[in-house]
């Protein structure tokens, strides 16, 4: 999981270097929180047939470069790599991991709305790859031998704001909301669902260069 997720960051910033061009590209870091709807098993043998996800504290950092200037919006391309650390997990029998790690990878294509303004609203919308690793635990106790590493694409359609600061024009505030829809993680019991949604909402700062 560190290699990674180090060479992401590897390849953000190489790519940030490679296309440095004063006013057209930028660097994002945001803080926020994952949210996955809790998955039913009809039919458990349990009295609490829900595995129940938390509310991982995520990461993320986003390289893009602008394309196209238009009188109303900007066009730009842009790759959000988004990490969760620890998403904790909670079913009735002693069969998940107690927690497991995520990292999504989604190129998109983004366009900012009025971005002269002082509030300046956008959308998103990529693809790419999404990796997970389920921990060598179980939640309550033992060791998970279950298939804990796995890979899937992941689509992903985020909306948002940047907000200036009076005679700054190299940094702004970024507030967002990412649906990343991926396939489902390594978590030991069939839900009946092949894939799954992780809204990610979060904060933090650009910096324009």
């Amino acid at each position: 999981m560190r290699k990674f997720l180090a060479a992401a960051f590897l390849l953000l910033a190489a790519t940030a270097l490679a296309t440095a061009q004063e006013d057209k590209n930028e660097v994002a870091i945001t803080v926020g929180r994952t949210f996955i709807s809790d998955q039913g098993l009809p039919g458990a043998p349990t009295p609490y047939p829900i595995v129940r996800f938390g509310k991982g504290l995520s990461f993320q950092g986003n390289y893009a470069r602008k394309l196209r200037d238009y009188q109303w919006a900007e066009l730009s391309i842009e790759v959000p790599v988004i990490f969760n650390p620890d998403e904790d997990l909670n079913f009735g029998l002693n069969e998940v991991p107690k927690d497991y790690s995520s990292v999504f990878i989604t190129p998109a294509v983004r366009v900012n709305l009025v971005p002269s303004f002082g509030v300046s609203p956008w959308i998103s919308f990529g693809g790419g790859l999404a990796h997970y690793a389920a921990s060598k635990d179980l939640v309550f106790f033992g060791t998970n031998a279950g298939h804990r590493v796995d890979n899937s694409g992941a689509l992903q359609a985020g909306i948002g704001f940047d907000t200036k600061i009076p005679r700054v024009n190299f940094f702004r505030f970024r507030f967002e909301a990412r649906d990343i829809w991926t396939g489902e993680p390594p978590i030991n019991v069939n839900t009946g669902h092949t894939r799954q949604h992780n809204y990610y909402v979060g904060g933090g700062a650009v910096f324009h260069f």
